[in-house]
Order: C-alpha cells, then structure tokens, then sequence
C-alpha cells in the first residue's frame, strides 16, 4: 500500500474548523484529579498531551459551569462560575494555555435555552411580577380551572409547565422542572446571553457548542401542540405524543443567531456549531447555518440513534449537505454524551473489531467534521447501568423503556491494571465498564493494530489530503452493503469503498490502471473487498 501524497497547503490556507477533527470531553468522566471520584478540569489538562496526540483540531468541553448538577450541568446556576467539583476559573484558563501550547482549539458549551432554576436570574424574575426580570423567563396564567397554558409536555416526562405561588403563574420548561425557559424573545435577555459569550471570549475560548438552540424560542400566543401521528415505536413519554411545532423553532431563532455570529466574528478565527434535533433537523441546520451571518456549522441526529449503519443512511445524511452556495458546512457525531456508542449499537459481535476499523475509516472519510465522543478511539462499548446507580433523571423517571444515556458517559480506562482504570482513586461517580479496563489507553499504546493506533493513523491522514478536509462528496454506489463516494478537490480525486457487510464483495473504479490504492482495512485490495473492507484510492492519470 502506498503512503497518501501530502497536499498540506489547504490545511493552512482553509479556516481551522473548516473540515476539522474535535474530540468531546464529558468533564465528569474523563480524569479525576482530587480523589473525589468526579473529573475536573485539571484531570482534563493533565490528559491533553493525549489528546493532542490524536491528531484532532479541537477539544469540545461539555458543561463545567456552576450547578445543582440535576441534569449534570446543562442546568446552568452561574454561566460565568466554574463548579466547585470542577475546580476553579483559573484552573480553566490553565486549561486553555496548556490546550494552545499542545496545538487544540478549545470549544466549550453554550445553553442558551433554559438555566437552572437556582440562577439569580430566575430567583429575580420568580419574586413578583413587575421586577426587573419579571420578563426573562416564560411565565403565562393558568387556565380558568387552574390547569397548565396549554399542551406542551417536558421532554423528560409531564407537562412543560410548573406552577409558582410567589408568582400565582406557571413557568415554562421543555426539560426538568428544575431548568426553567428563558424567554429569548426578549432583546434583553439576549443582550446577557451575549455578555456570557464575550465573557469566554475573553479568557480565550476558540468557539461554542451551542445546546439544543432550536429550543431556544417558542411561539409567544401559547398555541396547542397538535397530537403525533401514531408510530411504529414505543412512545415512552408524553413529549412524543405531540408535533412540537409551537413549543420550539420559532421562525425568529435565526435573528438570534446572527447577533451570536456577530459577536464571534469579533474575534478571529472563531468558530460555532449548533445541536439541531427535533421533528425537522434539516430545515433548521440549513436556516441556523445559512450565508455567513449565522453558525458556521450544525450537527443533527442522523447517526446519534440509529439502529443500523447503512450505506441508504449515509446517503440521506450527506447527500443534504452539497458543497452548494448557500448550504452551511455539516459536521458529524456518531456517538456522544446524549447517545448510545455506536459499536454496542451496530457492530456484530462476531466481526466486531473489523467493523469498528471499517466505521472507523468511513468516519474519517466524510464531508464536513467530525466530532469524535471520548473513548470512541478506543472502541469503548455501551455499558449497561443497573437502576440503583443510574444518575440519568430521564432514564430514571421512564425506567426501564428509556435507554440510560449513564451507558455512553462512564470513566475513561487510561490503565488496564490501575484501581478503577486509572480515573479516580475513588469510586467512580458512574461505574467503569466491565470490559473497558481491558481496552485502557495505557494497553493500546503498546499495540500497534489497536483502535486508538488505527485512529491517530486515520486522522493523520484526513489531515494531509485536501480532498478529505474540504473536498465535495459524491455518491457512486449506496445499495445493499456497498457505499462507494468520490471526495474531490481543485488538487485530488479519491474514492471511498466500503463494505459495510459480512460478505466479501468485488469493487474497482472504472480504469483501475489510473488509480493507486492510499489507504486500506480489512485486507480490502484494488479489486476486492472482503468483508468490512474499506479502501481509499487516489487517481493519478
């Protein structure tokens, strides 16, 4: 097999997040460095070498802030406070300066939609009715009989309505009671959430991950939600009777967003991507990421739950995304803090290791970025929590229909013999999987076929091929077990093949004589790929 033919220029010349590989650090379970059995932020710096040692962009921080913890920090208390279980404001400047000298951006959350209910802002806005921020949150009366506004239902489980005496009102939330809804529509309350972004602007963050924005405004007249046609899955909460058309994606979202843009592009090479689920994803990330006044990127949920990797999948998600003016640039997640791993949920568990190295290269493959969730280098596998040590409000009001999303979030192994993997020297705050120990950083750098050596090769290689990194994406072939897509750029034309079957399978470009083979799994050859084989080939006539 021959080595990729460098066309590194494009990597300087293209803005850094453009086609960028970001690694997703869950704080709380990526290493401990006080012995509580929690992670912290200098657990995070410590383990930034290896980071940096992957060869990705960027490192994308879940929440640190300030909170009550009841949904594990997406349930804000001080935007601008970094929790005490994390450490400190200066051990997150540490962070930064040691993240920059290793060569990572750093990304960190944004939750813009909703605080927690113990901020000052709601303990303000809940006193009384005409106080200064009577206003920032959605507060409506009830009905005549004294029940809710309207329909709408939490996505964690019963109405999206809580009333308050103090108040004699009902407030809004689309999440626990204990995370009331900001109500964006008010400029003023977007002014602050501005501030906010400046404040870490300031300390040096190199952009945002912007939670659930879609959420972010409702439709101010209170309208019902109509019912949900009837499907062919379990509906385990309330929130999935309903077409939430009235509750979020309000039609005034993107205008909010262009004031965030503006704001980021205060500051050079600055960078936003948006979390866009719901019932119409597409529409909306193309709305959030239009022209160059809104996010520059947006993910949604193709892959983030799917049961099964199908070469039809992919087709759908990329061919979405065209390198067409006036199409935002995608990004991608086949796993992360919210979902299930993607080799407990697709791989088979007899091929599962050539599976995971065919999943692997067709990650690296794609059109847009790629956000890989920690542990995903290693192979780490979906671990199952019994009920009495969940920690998922969700999973633990709708046990047991709701998938635990625990299962994705447990301790990082960085040692095989070390106690508890080498997290903590405590017990672990969410228990380390069973099998995890055994896939430890510490045993994968010795070996030379691991996931995590065939990872750092994968990026590596992504990183010095134009076509990967900004490249249009076309689809030959997506039938059956066969994904076949061009990546083409002003300087290179490759083909990735895939098969994404048990079965071996014969696949060659039209005149095979004018392409030379630059990347390979799974035994796959010029002509041939057996099963879970993928392959790369460049054109060079």
């Amino acid at each position: 097999m021959s080595d990729p033919l460098p066309i590194e220029a494009t990597k300087t010349e293209r803005p850094w997040w453009r086609g960028a590989s970001i690694y997703q650090v869950y704080p709380r379970s990526f290493a401990d460095s006080n012995g509580d059995g929690i992670g912290d932020l200098p657990g995070i710096t410590g383990k930034l070498d290896y980071v940096a040692s992957l060869g990705v962009d960027a490192i994308w921080l879940s929440p640190f802030f300030t909170s009550p913890m009841k949904d594990f920090g997406y349930d804000v208390a001080d935007y601008c406070g970094v929790d005490p279980i994390f450490g400190t404001l200066n051990d997150f400047d540490n962070l930064v300066a040691k993240a920059h000298s290793v060569g990572l951006k750093v990304l960190i959350d944004q939750v813009y939609s909703h605080t927690s209910d113990l901020h000052a802002w709601f303990a303000e806005s809940r006193a009384n009715r005409d106080n200064a921020k009577a206003d920032w949150y959605v507060w409506a009366d009830a009905k005549s009989d004294g029940t809710p506004p309207n329909n709408w239902q939490s996505v964690f489980g019963g109405p999206a309505w809580t009333w308050d005496a103090r108040r004699g009102q009902y407030y809004m939330h689309n999440f626990l009671s204990s995370q009331p809804q900001l109500n964006v529509h008010n400029p003023v309350v977007q002014d602050a959430l501005l501030g906010v972004a400046a404040f870490w602007l300031d300390r040096g963050v190199d952009g945002f991950r912007v939670d659930a924005i879609n959420f972010a405004m409702h439709d101010p007249e209170l309208k019902d939600n109509p019912p949900a046609p009837a499907g062919n899955g379990v509906r385990t909460r309330p929130f999935d009777f309903q077409l939430k058309v009235n509750n979020q994606s309000h039609p005034d979202i993107p205008d909010f967003i262009a004031r965030i843009r503006a704001l980021t592009d205060m500051y050079p090479d600055r960078f936003t991507v948006a979390e866009v689920g719901g019932p119409d994803p597409d529409r909306e990330m193309k709305a959030f990421t239009a022209g160059e006044s809104h996010f520059n990127s947006a993910y949604g949920f193709n892959f983030l739950y799917a049961e099964h990797l199908t070469p039809a999948l992919v087709r759908e998600a990329l061919e979405a995304w065209p390198d067409t003016d006036g199409i935002g640039w995608p990004s991608w997640a086949f796993s992360n803090h919210d979902a299930p791993r993607w080799i407990s949920r697709w791989a088979p568990v007899d091929a599962r290791d050539a599976y995971a190295r065919m999943v692997m290269m067709l990650f690296a493959c794609l059109r847009g970025n790629v956000i890989l969730w920690q542990g995903e280098e290693l192979g780490l596998t979906q671990v199952e929590i019994p009920f009495d040590k969940l920690q998922d409000p969700e999973a633990i009001a709708n046990w047991p229909l709701t998938l635990s999303r625990d299962g994705t979030r447990t301790p990082m192994p960085w040692s095989a013999e070390a106690l508890n993997g080498g997290f903590s020297v405590a017990e672990p705050w969410l228990p380390l999987g069973p099998d995890h120990q055994a896939m430890s950083v510490d045993r994968q750098e010795l070996d030379a076929d691991s996931m995590l050596a065939l990872t750092r090769k994968l990026i590596a290689f992504r990183n010095v091929n134009e076509a990967m990194l900004i490249g249009d994406l076309h689809i030959i072939e997506a039938q059956s077990d066969l994904l076949v897509f061009e990546r083409r750029s002003a300087n290179q034309h490759l083909i990735c093949a895939f098969n994404m079957g048990g079965e071996d399978t014969n696949w060659q470009p039209a005149q095979p004589d004018r392409w030379r083979m630059v990347k390979s799994e799974n035994d796959a050859t010029p002509g041939s790929l057996p099963a879970y084989g993928a392959k790369v080939m460049e054109k060079i006539a």
